[in-house]
């Protein structure tokens, strides 16, 4: 299944993308889910139901959504990645990391997929990083890297909007200015990506390829990750770790390209879609 968070007639929802448009979860599972999140709690007996219930449901026609970033709550957690892709180890002139180098990436500086990304006007440096996102599904701390899949519900698609002057900063500061980022437009189904490996991201702007790589290209496998956050704290349904993103960043580029009002940025993943979003200036 495809899984989103949506707003239809300004009102808060969340269900399935199928090919007929967006099938509402709300009223079928609303008493026993408040959202999402919620929902991926509920484990694979929840989702099994689900299955059932979209295939007999009419849809919402797609045009008369709006979505929002995968998971809306305020306290959701995204555990990001650095320099986790050999080619951008290299552009970026970093030795390749024992360890995962992880951050956070707070729910605020992201939006969904169709909302206008924000150029904050502190700076004219800012970045496209194009990424695949791991969902997790259910909680766990310590997980074992031989089980940590049974703890993955799916995979989404990131844009880690980054302001490189700030990022000099700290990673932090470059990394979470307001609805500088995206994350959906929805999440798939592990059971739907039986070869996440052979999965491939490529990021455009204005039409222009800037980023081609197959998630095999990670420096690390999506078990080893899983387990390796779980070491560090208790990870929770809804929870999501941004895998980082591979070379071709516009900062590393000759000549630089840092998007700015107008643009057009996709970042496509085969087997889960397309995130895209245009850039707009900050109001001062």
């Amino acid at each position: 299944m495809k899984l989103c968070s949506v707003k239809t007639g300004g009102v808060a929802k969340f269900g399935a993308v199928t090919d007929k448009g967006f099938v509402d979860f709300t009223a079928r599972f609303g008493d026993r889910c408040k959202d999402l999140r919620d929902f991926l709690n509920g484990g694979a007996g929840l989702q099994a139901e689900a299955e059932g219930y979209v295939a007999s449901r009419s849809a919402i026609p797609l045009e008369d959504i709006t979505f929002e970033r995968l998971i809306p709550n305020l306290d959701a957690r995204m555990f990001a990645l650095g320099w986790s892709y050999k080619d951008h180890q290299l552009e970026t002139g970093k030795e390749a990391p024992e360890y995962p180098f992880i951050f956070s990436k707070h729910p605020q500086s992201m939006v969904g997929s169709g909302q206008h990304i924000v150029r904050p006007f502190v700076s004219t440096r800012f970045d496209y990083e194009g990424e695949i996102v791991v969902v997790i599904g259910k909680a766990g701390r310590h997980i074992p890297e031989s089980k940590a899949m049974d703890y993955v519900a799916g995979y989404s698609i990131g844009m880690d909007g980054s302001i490189r002057d700030w990022q000099l900063h700290s990673v932090t500061a470059g990394k979470n200015f307001d609805n500088s980022s995206a994350y959906g437009p929805w999440m798939v189904t592990r059971d739907e990506i039986s070869a996440p490996n052979k999965m491939t991201l490529v990021t455009r702007l204005n039409g222009h390829e800037m980023q081609r790589s197959s998630y095999g290209l990670l420096q690390w496998e999506t078990a080893k990750l899983v387990a390796y956050v779980s070491t560090v704290c208790r990870l929770e349904p809804g929870d999501a770790i941004s895998t980082g993103t591979p070379g071709g960043v516009g900062n590393k580029r000759n000549p630089q390209v840092f998007m700015k009002a107008g643009d057009q940025l996709e970042i496509e993943v085969s087997g889960i879609g397309v995130l895209s979003n245009t850039i707009v200036d900050e109001v001062k």
